[in-house]
């Protein structure tokens, strides 16, 4: 039921979706979704809990066979496109797991997990490399949020200035160890 809730929110977005359409959907009666969801804050953690499944997936199949700047180049453009192929899974993949959630925070974990093992390839450990997965995250959040939102009116082409940001992100990660946080930031 999850993964059909999903298919249908990516037509009409995560918050418009609602029981009653998914029941017309589905050919059955709204009570009866209540066999397999409890609410529609449950159904909205188990799209989501599908969602990391499948990102988390997307980004192995892109890194597999590659490693540095081709991993994540690769990475990248697979996660932007699925992004944007499931506007409404995206959305719930970037929500946070409840307290608790084991099954949340373990698929969570695994996808950040394939993040950090191409990371390696640039000898990130420690604080140094939950701060590149997480340049990393919010590098590609960011961009793919604004091209949703159709915010690059601009003239220049989309997929140069996403391979360009990439490619800087992949200069950036070659000096990454080398940088240290200012005094001021560490002190928060």
């Amino acid at each position: 039921m999850a993964e059909e809730a999903a298919v249908m929110a990516d037509h009409v977005g995560l918050g418009k979706l609602t029981l009653a359409a998914l029941a017309d959907r589905l050919g059955v009666r709204q009570p009866s979704l209540y066999k397999h969801i409890d609410s529609m804050a449950g159904l909205h953690r188990d799209i989501a809990v599908n969602a990391k499944r499948e990102l988390g997936e997307v980004l192995a199949r892109a890194a597999v066979g590659r490693s540095g700047a081709e991993s994540i180049s690769a990475m990248s453009r697979a996660y932007r496109a699925w992004a944007l192929e499931h506007p409404a899974r995206y959305e719930a993949s970037n929500l946070m797991p409840a307290p608790g959630d084991s099954e949340d925070e373990s698929v969570s974990m695994a996808a950040i997990g394939v993040i950090a093992d191409v990371l390696t390839a640039y000898r990130l450990e420690g604080d140094d490399a939950i701060d590149a997965i997480r340049a990393f995250r919010s590098t590609l959040h960011g961009f793919v949020s604004y091209e949703t939102a159709g915010a690059f009116a601009m003239s220049a082409d989309i997929d140069r200035s996403f391979e360009r940001l990439v490619d800087g992100f992949v200069i950036a990660l070659t000096r990454w160890a080398d940088t240290k946080p200012r005094p001021e930031a560490e002190s928060g």
